[in-house]
């Protein structure tokens, strides 16, 4: 595969390019400017220079076109999107580079004809309302979505905008609903906090984490081999996926950190807010029509976190900062109308 991957130098992108590179497959990665600090941070510099950087904003629909007819490009994975805290900061911001830019991509997918095979992009798991805004059980894709957020209704936007670029150009699509994705190169976000545990636990810091209760927590290899078999397993339609980790409190993320540095428990504390999205998601539909995903259990995810930050230790490149930075407010019930 010949993939573009719009916003690729993120966390989840970086460890997208990871798994695709490991199959043999080729990347590009279009983004505002030449950042490839997180891929340094899963992959070999030999294997950095295989990612061929193509600038560009991803509401310029010209650009967009350019790229995949220039580089042959056969399939797209589209991350690009401002996160919540800046959504609400600023909704005109948000609107304009999640909503227009996932148009642009849209638009430059349908310009390309039948050279790209299949367009997987980032939904959220934020399309949901609060977990009080539902019945008992794990929720399937197609219950009511209510967010409680810009950034929710963004997305819901750009999952009903490929239903009909589906229904009008019969442009296939997967959205996926990842919720709070864990792993090294986590330094952003409303739930980067846990991934932040993890690093000042290493480090033998103090870290609190400033929500609690339910949510679930999804290794970020496991994310990055769920878009990777979107791209590629037989599909027709346009349809949403929740995806699905380990459902758990986050007192219960404390304790599996624990099994693998027993120092969490004296140096991690945790909130008591719950954030409103629901989190008892179901993935039998993404299971049903794509096959199954991989779920790396919640402490094995959490030793191969540790592990790689502690070789980035030991080799003077574990960036700190991102410890000392001030916390996104979390979603509340309150927030809800």
């Amino acid at each position: 595969m010949r993939v573009l991957i719009t916003g690729g130098y993120g966390f989840i992108g970086a460890w997208i390019a990871r798994n695709l590179l490991a199959r043999g497959d080729q990347v590009w990665v279009f983004d505002l400017r030449e950042d490839a600090r997180r891929l340094r941070l899963v992959l070999p510099e030999s294997e950095v220079q295989k990612v061929t950087f193509v600038p560009g904003d991803v509401t310029d629909l010209a650009a967009l076109k350019k790229a995949i007819a220039d580089f042959n490009i056969t399939h797209v994975i589209h991350l690009a999107g401002l996160q919540v805290p800046t959504c609400r900061a600023d909704p005109m911001l948000g609107a304009k580079v999640n909503v227009l830019g996932t148009l642009a991509v849209f638009e430059a997918v349908k310009a390309a004809g039948d050279q790209v095979k299949r367009l997987v992009y980032a939904s959220s798991a934020a399309v949901f309302g609060g977990p009080d805004k539902y019945p008992a059980g794990a929720l399937g894709d197609d219950v009511l979505l209510t967010p409680s957020t810009h950034y929710g209704i963004f997305k819901c936007c750009n999952e009903g905008n490929a239903r009909i670029y589906f229904q009008d150009n019969g442009i296939s699509s997967v959205g996926l609903r990842p919720w709070t994705v864990y792993g090294v190169g986590r330094d952003l976000g409303m739930t980067s906090e846990p991934t932040k545990a993890i690093k000042a636990v290493l480090l033998g810091r103090p870290y609190h984490i400033n929500f609690g209760g339910w949510t679930d927590f999804q290794y970020v290899d496991d994310v990055a081999k769920t878009f990777v078999h979107s791209l590629e397993r037989p599909y027709t339609g346009a349809k949403s996926y929740n995806l699905r980790g380990a459902v758990v409190t986050v007192a219960d993320f404390v304790k599996a950190l624990c099994e693998v540095l027993p120092d969490a428990a004296k140096l991690v504390t945790v909130g008591t807010t719950q954030i409103a999205i629901a989190y008892d998601l179901s993935d039998a539909g993404i299971e049903r029509d794509l096959g199954p995903m991989p779920k790396t259990p919640l402490a094995a995810g959490i030793r191969e976190t540790v592990e790689i930050f502690g070789q980035l230790h030991a080799e003077g490149r574990l960036d700190t900062s991102d410890l000392d930075a001030p916390k996104a407010a979390p979603v509340t019930v309150a927030d809800e109308p």
